[in-house]
């Protein structure tokens, strides 16, 4: 059983550094896309904002196409040795990227090597909160995925001052202490389950490779509602990405530089944070899979408010949209690994986990660039942003059959069980019944005697 606490708070905490270093830093990308359009670009290039969404697209993408592989070697060697390596690339990938002269080679340093080294410190963070916590999992999945919230509220006023004063790329360097504090805070993942190495070759033995079954576990697949729920969450999330890069852009080309853009970030972090601890909280008291229902009413929100951002015409309308949509994206995202411990149990979380953050990254890295196409194309962002409404929508209706399906599956498998204990006890029954009637007339002779 998890101790519920303990050496567990530390890791909490090294976790919710993780989270706002990754995600505070992927989802100020807004303010990084502005200032790479002013310093690589020329108005002569007339895809530039499709070229230079890539990056933060390709970034953002790659944290969540890398959790398949990042699963298996979590599985393989533990928590705390693939974060600590995934923080140290990371930490390699963003200071190269602070000596690039174009756009180009960005798409490898940041878009690839920075992201890669990202996904190998995240995922460890949600799976080792598993082995220390159980009754109070939501709360502290809330409480940790809360640490992106409150990196997405600080960093973009700093990362402003940072390329106001120093630049681009000297700004990058400040953002690798983020990275390099990352590395040291892999190291309070202490395990608590013995990983595939353990258990396949012994702590003093040599270590063998294990069976290719247990390296890619695909047999989560074979549980009907984790397969609605893998397909229908990337199904909602082609829009899902597409304000975190284009909004501060869509508000400099509405309203000029008269307004701060970037207290719409400030918006959606602090209602995202909130949002965090309120539904993690609230998905403690909602038993087994129907948690479904809350990501289900997040999807239809932050559908809703993306295709109101091209109706405000006023700023504060604008800002009230963010509100609302911070509030709702902290809660689809801080129920997630409850859910995937509902849907397919603790022992094979990690991949169920890693093989839905993979099918996430392929909607997440193509909405925004295509985003991006349309505002070349037609000059504003309006029908992007109307667009990127949709799949929401439809991603929460899908997610809509995932209870039901969830409370059929336990039906049968109670089924099973129970004709095989009945079997058992009647063969129990038999030989209790012969074994009295052997000890019967012995019982009678004594009683003669």
């Amino acid at each position: 059983e998890p101790p519920e606490g303990g050496w567990g708070w530390g890791v909490m905490l090294a976790a919710m550094w993780c989270h706002g270093a990754v995600f505070g830093i992927q989802n100020s990308c807004g303010v990084l896309f502005v200032s790479m359009l002013r310093l690589f670009g020329s108005s002569e290039d007339k895809q530039l904002v499709f070229k230079t969404a890539w990056v933060s697209s390709l970034s953002m993408g790659m944290v969540f196409f890398c959790s398949p592989i990042v699963s298996i070697f979590t599985d393989l060697f533990g928590c705390r040795k693939v974060a600590v390596i995934g923080a140290a690339v990371g930490l390699v990938g963003l200071l190269s990227s602070s000596f690039v002269s174009t756009i180009e080679p960005l798409y490898f340093t940041y878009g690839i090597l920075f992201a890669c080294g990202c996904s190998f410190a995240y995922q460890p963070s949600l799976v080792i909160l598993g082995h220390y916590f159980k009754k109070r999992l939501g709360l502290v999945n809330g409480i940790v995925t809360a640490g992106s919230s409150l990196f997405t509220v600080s960093l973009p006023f700093l990362l402003r001052v940072l390329i106001d004063s120093v630049d681009l790329y000297n700004t990058l360097r400040v953002l690798c202490i983020l990275m390099f504090v990352l590395f040291l805070a892999g190291f309070t993942y202490k395990p608590l389950v013995p990983n595939t190495k353990d258990t396949e070759g012994g702590k003093k033995g040599k270590f063998k490779l294990p069976p290719a079954k247990k390296i890619c576990n695909f047999s989560v697949f074979k549980v009907l509602s984790y397969r609605i729920w893998a397909f229908g969450i990337p199904a909602a999330l082609f829009g899902y990405f597409v304000p975190y890069v284009h909004l501060m852009n869509h508000v400099k080309d509405r309203f000029g530089d008269s307004v701060p853009e970037e207290v719409l970030l400030l918006c959606l972090g602090i209602t995202s944070g909130v949002g965090r601890l309120i539904f993690g909280r609230v998905a403690d008291y909602i038993p087994g899979a129907k948690k479904i229902y809350l990501q289900v009413a997040s999807f239809f929100f932050i559908g809703l408010m993306s295709m109101m951002i091209p109706l405000c015409n006023v700023f504060g309308a604008l800002v009230a949209v963010c509100l609302f949509m911070g509030l709702f994206d902290g809660c689809f995202i801080c129920i997630m690994a409850p859910i995937a411990f509902e849907l397919v149990g603790a022992q094979d979380v990690s991949q169920a986990i890693g093989f839905l953050l993979g099918l996430m990254s392929v909607p997440m890295t193509v909405g925004p660039p295509i985003a991006g196409l349309l505002r070349d194309k037609l000059g504003t962002y309006d029908v992007a942003f109307y667009l990127a409404g949709v799949p929401p929508l439809i991603g929460g209706a899908i997610l809509c059959f995932i209870p039901w399906v969830h409370e059929r599956q336990k039906l049968k498998a109670k089924a099973k069980p129970v004709d095989g204990e009945t079997t058992e006890k009647m063969l129990e029954n038999e030989s209790t019944l012969v074994s009295d009637t052997t000890e019967k007339p012995v019982k009678e002779l004594d009683s003669g005697f």
